[in-house]
């Protein structure tokens, strides 16, 4: 099971804050990494879409949206009786896991790149159907007393979760090569070249991050750490399934696993804040980035694609 090479620089990273090394990355730096990722990866997308059929398109998103309305369903009851966590901070840790990390789907879309394995380009629409649904679903099961505590909310609430920056410029992106197709060629030198190279950039601050939540997590004791590994399988077991269901390729199946089993550590915790301010952000925020996000770059993605290989 051989590592893509941008992950070494998360290792990197998390080596360097474990050494107490001084080394950040500059925070207009970090932002526009994020940035040209999210757009690099709106692109592609669109340039496929546009040449995708609706039929396909349509049957295979319905399914997808409704697959991330159903994952914080599987996460809330877990978090609330096993976890014996209150009710608002079960259903904001499980929005988190019913939505996507954009970097984990970017780590795995290199790494199938860097294989020569094919899948549906147009993965880029369900990375952006996926941040939507759980958010809805978390603060419908944080319960009628903080949904009436917010009710005058929702505007800024709706704002938050389609105009915040990670769904704006993704959708940005896909519309953008979407409506351009062929003609995205003369930017695809700087968004399709430099993509690996900015990734690893990005990557080499996440792994400092994570590093920096390690003592969050011994402070919460091994219900963390293990919530924040099995469910990320759980919710990679089910996708797969559904991936197999939907006809997928084998790198769409790998896709659809590894969007399954991230977590959101950007906009879901944006629109929690406004939805659901009295739950404790650290406790998502730790699971999602110092232990989901690790152990998906580290074991898991690389363990699907050998898996999927294995079995097709």
């Amino acid at each position: 099971m051989q590592l893509d090479i941008v992950v070494g620089f998360f290792v990197l990273g998390a080596v360097a804050q474990l050494l107490r090394s001084d080394l950040r990355l500059p925070e207009g730096l970090y932002k526009s990494c994020v940035i040209f990722l999210l757009l690099a990866i709106g692109l592609k997308g669109g340039v496929a879409l546009s040449s995708s059929p609706i039929a396909t398109l349509v049957p295979q998103s319905l399914a997808v949206v409704a697959f991330g309305a159903l994952l914080p369903l599987l996460a809330f009851p877990i978090l609330l009786y096993i976890g014996k966590w209150s009710r608002v901070d079960a259903a904001a840790t499980a929005a988190h896991y019913g939505s996507v990390s954009v970097a984990t789907y970017a780590v795995a879309v290199a790494l199938l790149d860097s294989r020569g394995v094919d899948y549906e380009a147009y993965f880029p629409l369900f990375v952006a159907l996926l941040e939507v649904p759980a958010i809805i679903v978390g603060i419908l099961l944080a319960g009628a007393a903080a949904a009436r505590g917010n009710a005058g909310h929702w505007g800024e609430i709706i704002r938050e979760i389609f105009l915040n920056q990670g769904v704006l410029l993704l959708l940005g992106g896909i519309a953008i090569g979407a409506w351009a197709g062929e003609r995205t060629a003369s930017v695809m030198p700087f968004f399709g070249d430099l993509f690996h190279g900015i990734l690893a950039l990005f990557l080499l601050e996440m792994g400092r991050v994570a590093a920096e939540r390690l003592p969050a997590i011994r402070k919460q004791g091994g219900f963390l750490l293990s919530f924040g590994v099995l469910m990320p399988l759980m919710g990679a077991a089910a996708a797969a399934g559904l991936a197999t269901l939907l006809g997928l390729s084998p790198g769409g199946v790998v896709l659809l696993a590894v969007l399954g089993s991230s977590a959101s550590y950007i906009a879901v915790p944006a629109a929690m804040a406004v939805a659901l301010p009295q739950a404790n952000a650290s406790l998502s925020i730790t699971l999602s980035l110092a232990i989901t996000f690790p152990f998906n770059v580290l074991v898991a993605i690389p363990a699907y694609l050998a898996l999927v290989q294995h079995w097709s």
